[in-house]
């Protein structure tokens, strides 16, 4: 199984640019991870917000292929603690076959195609933070969870 971020448009923020840098790199001693980062829409004054999520939502369906599983990272999801987490990992790394992907949406969300296609949704906060911050923190969750799966002492109860 290879665990997949996608995600809209660059992270402008260089110190967060880095953190996802590190991050992706440390999880590449336990999984197959990619993180890959679709353009943006390019928005004009006549495109709605239900617009740019439809075409937002084009992007990441053509990003996915069929038998992918695939998590949207929505306020409305499921939330676990960081352990929880790390055993939800753990039972995807045995069921899934292909790729486990998680999907940050644009600053307006999810199209309802992307809804409808999604397997899941999981949700970190009951907080709202940006599309850009969200990259660094999912990332560092995965790595967390690796770490607890192996036992390491990264993680502190």
């Amino acid at each position: 199984m290879k665990i997949i971020l996608l995600a809209i448009g660059k992270t402008n923020a260089k110190y967060l640019q880095e953190g996802s840098e590190q991050y992706t790199k440390r999880l590449s001693h336990y999984a197959p991870f990619e993180f890959k980062i679709l353009p943006d829409v390019k928005t004009t004054k006549g495109l709605t917000q239900e617009k740019q999520k439809e075409m937002e939502g084009e992007m990441f369906l053509n990003a996915i292929q069929a038998g992918d599983v695939v998590v949207l990272l929505d306020e409305r999801g499921k939330e676990f603690t960081s352990r929880d987490f790390a055993t939800y990992i753990d039972k995807k790394m045995v069921t899934v076959a292909k790729n486990l992907i998680f999907v940050i949406g644009g600053p307006y969300g999810f199209s309802k195609a992307m809804y409808d296609r999604a397997n899941e949704k999981l949700s970190l906060s009951k907080m709202t933070f940006s599309h850009e911050m969200i990259r660094l923190f999912f990332i560092e969750q995965i790595y967390r969870a690796m770490t607890i799966l192996k036992g390491e002492p990264y993680h502190h109860d």
